[in-house]
């Protein structure tokens, strides 16, 4: 969730001048257990040390600084529980999805432990006291509203923003990427997944869509930014494609945008987003997307993206080789594809994301003088 903070610090002081000053508050996690011999790669007690240091040592920094700032924003809504500490009046939270909340929401479809029910209760009752939420979507919104988290007047729209390292002109970047992968060719077509491997991104229909896809158009490849779960190699080696798969660690901004540049196609078969940034971030460099046909990719993509039912494995495969085929045989539509998803992702600025959530601090700041 760095995204957020890393363009609000850059770009509110352009817009606002002298009139807010942004201070980023984050308190470094305690290492613990990580730190002890022979747990230092241990993802268990790395787990450990976040939770200890997302339940008491945050709560904890955060008593008794209410007062030294005129407004708070949380720019992750699983933090919510933080309000305890913070003047609920004065704090703004960006909420992603629900997924925190899901087992409290729709305990039929997320069985939890009684532990992680409590914990998400006390998120949820944080996320509750704040005097504005900033939803990444019009479908998020449409989420809190149904499920009666907030009240429409506490709501806002602000999506996610599109760095403008995301672009289709290429830099130094790109040629750091062909050390990576190799030059790029012709009759090699390169799908692209960006995500992490929870289980709602659906890694496991990605590589059944690449599986597909290869059996046209044998000399692809599948580049993955991310890991992949032991069950998720699996799967591709018992497809035949794991030697065809290219898993690159998460990267830095300008790497990310180079290696969209190169992709021929995005492929995003998520059963659920709360936006789809991947989306928006490919169609801003140039690149074709394929997504899960859901209202919240449907805002990241608009009309330039491609959309398929939701873990229609048939469907992503048509789709993605008819796009591949428009690239290496019809070049005006190609190009026209590109154009509209150019003109639809210059909607997702960081100046406009800096100017939406402005206009909710001053809100909020505005209200809570008045009750004073």
């Amino acid at each position: 969730m760095e995204l957020i903070p890393d363009v609000l610090a850059r770009t509110l002081p352009k817009l606002a001048g002298e009139r807010w000053s942004v201070t980023r508050i984050q308190p470094p996690m305690p290492r613990r257990l990580t730190r002890a011999a022979g747990l230092r790669r241990s993802r268990l007690a790395y787990n450990a040390d976040r939770l200890v240091a997302r339940f008491f040592d945050y709560p904890r920094y955060l008593r008794g600084i209410g007062k030294d700032f005129d407004l708070f924003h949380l720019v992750d809504h699983s933090y919510s529980h933080l309000l305890h500490e913070l003047p609920a009046g004065r704090t703004v939270v960006t909420c992603h999805d629900l997924d925190a909340f899901r087992c409290l929401l729709a305990p039929q479809e997320e069985r939890r432990s009684i532990a992680f029910r409590a914990m998400a209760r006390r998120v949820l009752s944080g996320f509750r006291l704040a005097a504005q939420v900033a939803c990444n979507s019009l479908a998020t919104k449409g989420q809190v509203l149904r499920h009666g988290l907030h009240g429409a007047e506490r709501l806002s729209v602000v999506y996610l923003p599109v760095r403008s390292e995301f672009r289709r002109e290429p830099n130094a970047s790109d040629a750091q990427v062909e050390e990576l992968l190799g030059p790029a060719l012709s009759d090699a077509p390169e799908l692209l997944h960006v995500g992490s491997t929870i289980q709602r991104k659906r890694v496991d229909l990605v590589i059944k869509i690449f599986a597909g896809v290869r059996a046209e158009f044998p000399r692809a490849r599948l580049i993955r930014v991310g890991r992949l779960e032991r069950e998720q190699k699996l799967l591709a080696e018992k497809l035949g494609v794991l030697g065809a798969l290219v898993c690159l660690p998460q990267v830095e901004t300008p790497l990310l945008a180079a290696l969209y540049r190169r992709a021929w196609a995005l492929v995003l078969p998520s059963q659920a987003e709360g936006f789809g940034l991947p989306a928006a971030e490919a169609l801003a460099c140039g690149t074709p997307v394929v997504a899960s046909d859901l209202p919240s990719i449907r805002e990241a993509g608009g009309e330039a993206a491609i959309y398929c039912p939701v873990g229609d494995v048939e469907s992503f495969v048509a789709a993605t080789c008819e796009l591949l085929r428009q690239r290496q045989q019809r070049d005006a539509l190609w190009a026209e594809r590109r154009a509209a998803g150019l003109t639809h992702a210059s909607k997702f600025t960081t100046v406009e994301h800096a100017r939406r959530t402005l206009a909710i601090y001053a809100g909020v700041v505005c209200a809570a003088r008045s009750k004073d």
